[in-house]
């Protein structure tokens, strides 16, 4: 599967420009998919130039490396001012509706399969409203 990344509110706490603290198993669960999974992960970030460096190197040296940044081919370039829309089967994004679940649930939804619904984020449309009896006491 072609999974992208964020990498600010993602993978590091929300700091930009500068690099965030790395959350919590973030790139532990990114390297197992990899691995366990045979997932290929693009970076997908707005971050580009130096600032796009830095969060590459910030992963590389933990272990990291990704199939592509910003874009679906490693072989391609970025070209500045090109649209970033890539193609990808999943999106990881801290700005998700509903936010971004735990690097655990994460991983357990991807290996089984199974979308992630907690209660606490399951839509649950309102039943049809009641009209009211005006002549009814």
């Amino acid at each position: 599967m072609i999974i992208a990344v964020d990498f600010d509110g993602t993978i590091v706490t929300h700091e930009y420009p500068r690099i965030g603290r790395e959350i919590p198993f973030a790139i532990d669960t990114l390297k197992r998919l990899q691995e366990e999974g045979h997932h290929q992960l693009i970076l997908w970030t707005v971050r580009e130039g130096d600032l796009l460096n830095e969060a590459v190197e910030f992963c590389r040296t933990r272990g990291l490396e990704f199939y592509a940044v910003n874009n679906n081919y490693p072989e391609s370039e970025v070209i500045e001012n090109q649209s970033r829309k890539i193609s990808a089967e999943l999106f990881i994004d801290d700005r998700n509706l509903g936010g971004i679940p735990d690097w655990g649930v994460i991983y357990r939804m991807i290996m089984s399969g199974k979308p992630w619904s907690p209660v606490s984020s399951e839509f649950i449309p309102d039943p049809a409203p009641k009209k009211k009896n005006w002549f009814g006491r």
